[in-house]
C-alpha cells in the first residue's frame, strides 16, 4: 500500500511540474497574458488529486466501507470542484470577460489531473473484484 501511495504522490507532483512548467512556456511562447496563476491551478489540482486517491487507498482497505468508494469518490469530487470554485472566484467570477486563451488554460489542467485521477481510482476500484 505505501508503495501505491508514493506512486500517486509522485505522479502527480511530477505532472504538477511537467504540466504547469509546459502550460507557462506555451504562454509566454504564445504571448499569452494570464489573470490567474498558473501554478496555482496546477498546485489546487495535483494536492487535491493525489489526496482524493491517497484517501480512497486508504479507505479501501476497510472491507465495510469498499462497496461505498464510488459514491465516496463522487462526493470528494463534487467537494473539490466547489473548493475550486471558492479558491479560484475571483478569476472565475470577478474578472469581467476572459479570453478564449485564459478559458482553455483553465480547464485543461481540471481535464488533465481528472483523468489521471479516474485511472488511479478505477485501479482501486478493480482491485478486490
Amino acid at each position: 500500500m505505501n508503495k501505491e501511495i508514493f506512486k500517486y504522490v509522485l505522479i502527480f507532483a511530477l505532472l504538477f511540474l511537467i504540466g504547469s512548467s509546459a502550460h507557462q512556456f506555451l504562454g509566454q511562447f504564445l504571448d499569452f497574458k494570464f489573470s490567474f496563476s498558473i501554478d496555482k491551478v496546477y498546485f489546487f489540482h495535483a494536492f487535491f488529486s493525489a489526496l482524493i486517491c491517497v484517501n480512497l487507498r486508504v479507505v479501501s482497505n476497510f472491507e465495510r466501507l469498499f462497496p461505498q468508494l464510488g459514491f465516496i469518490y463522487l462526493s470528494t469530487l463534487v467537494l473539490k470542484l466547489v473548493l475550486f470554485v471558492v479558491f479560484f472566484y475571483d478569476p472565475l467570477f470577478v474578472v469581467d470577460s476572459f479570453s478564449i486563451a485564459e478559458k482553455v488554460a483553465l480547464f485543461i489542467p481540471l481535464f488533465v489531473f481528472l483523468l489521471i485521477e479516474a485511472v488511479f481510482v478505477l485501479k482501486i476500484l478493480n482491485q478486490k473484484e
